[in-house]
Order: C-alpha cells, then sequence, then structure tokens
C-alpha cells in the first residue's frame, strides 16, 4: 500500500496494490495495521456506497461537525469522479484552500479526508460508484455544507460549471464566510 501525502500534507493518496491475473485481480483496499503505520490509527464504524447515474453529478461539500466529526477514506470502484477536500480548520495555514485528486476504478486510488475538511465530488462520466468509509456515524444534527462554487474556494471541478447536477440542499449551501467555525488547527 503506497501512502502520499498531498499539498496539504493532511489529506493523503492511499494506492492499494492489486494483483491481477487472466480472472481478473485480488486487492486488499484497507488494511489498519499500514495505515497505523504510517501514523493514521483510525476506527472505521461504517460504509458508505454512493452511485450516480449521470456525468456532472456534484455532491458536496459536505462534514459533520464534532462530536461527530469524520475521517473519510474515499475509492471509486466504478467509473470516474474528481474528489476534493477543503481545509476548514480555524487557524490552519491552508483554511480555505483544496486539495484534489482524480479516484477512479482503473487508476485504483483512494482519498483520506481527515475530520476538519469538507468533501466533496463531482462524476466525471456516467455511472460513477464511490465508496468510502467513516469514522464516525452518520448524525443530522451535526451534518453541514459548504458551498461548492464559492468564489473564496475557487475550485476547480474539472468540468464545465453549467453542467452540475446538485441536490436541493447543495445548491442552497452557504458560503464558507458564513459557516460557524467549529474546526480548530
Amino acid at each position: 500500500m503506497l501512502i502520499e501525502s498531498l499539498s496539504i500534507p493532511d489529506v493523503k493518496l492511499i494506492t492499494p496494490k492489486r494483483f491481477g491475473d487472466s480472472r481478473g485481480f485480488f486487492s486488499e483496499t484497507y488494511k489498519a495495521k499500514e495505515l497505523a503505520a504510517a501514523g493514521l490509527d483510525l476506527d472505521f464504524v461504517q460504509d458508505n456506497h454512493s452511485f450516480s447515474a449521470a456525468k456532472g453529478v456534484l455532491r458536496g461539500l459536505h462534514y459533520q461537525k464534532p462530536p461527530h466529526a469524520q475521517d473519510k477514506l474515499v475509492r471509486c470502484t466504478r467509473g470516474r469522479v474528481w474528489d476534493v477536500a477543503v481545509d476548514i480548520r480555524e487557524g490552519s495555514p491552508t483554511f480555505g484552500k483544496y486539495v484534489g485528486a482524480e479516484l477512479s476504478a482503473e487508476n485504483w486510488v483512494q482519498i483520506l479526508v481527515p475530520k476538519g475538511f469538507a468533501h466533496g465530488f463531482v462524476t466525471l462520466e456516467e455511472d460513477s460508484e464511490i465508496q468510502y468509509k467513516v469514522t464516525d456515524y452518520y448524525a443530522p444534527e451535526s451534518d453541514a455544507n459548504i458551498r461548492w462554487d464559492d468564489p473564496a474556494l475557487g475550485i476547480d471541478w474539472k468540468i464545465d460549471p453549467a453542467s452540475v447536477t446538485l441536490s436541493e440542499k447543495d445548491a442552497a449551501a452557504p458560503l464558507l464566510a458564513e459557516v460557524d467555525m467549529v474546526f480548530a488547527y
């Protein structure tokens, strides 16, 4: 398992080994002891699976506030997505900055989005699926989001913004400047 830091070092790219032959492949997509050896001792409690039928479906930017904040380990098992993490930790030198990575069934890359980051993704092709592990259960009272197109964030979503499909919740999300800062660096 290859574990690399992105330009915001707390966000990691994780590439599991994949062993293939004429029948297909085998991969250990999560191995607690390898992550712990890299200083990532996480206790995942829930797995989530998201399917988007169309290209341009954007989900995010989502996070859960304490005491139900979540670390997320995200992978794409079908199709292709652009995945983004935004630092929302007050006092962080990278506050309001983002990092992104293309996740696909082909490249087998995963992204680890720690607590204190808002997370979102957009599908780059039809019939895309992501699966992700989280370190706390979904708690509606802690659910929060930030506008995907907040000009202060300047996120390049790798897709024409006019072609994006959003939920009502995501379309009505506040700007980063309008949300209470609940994470400290």
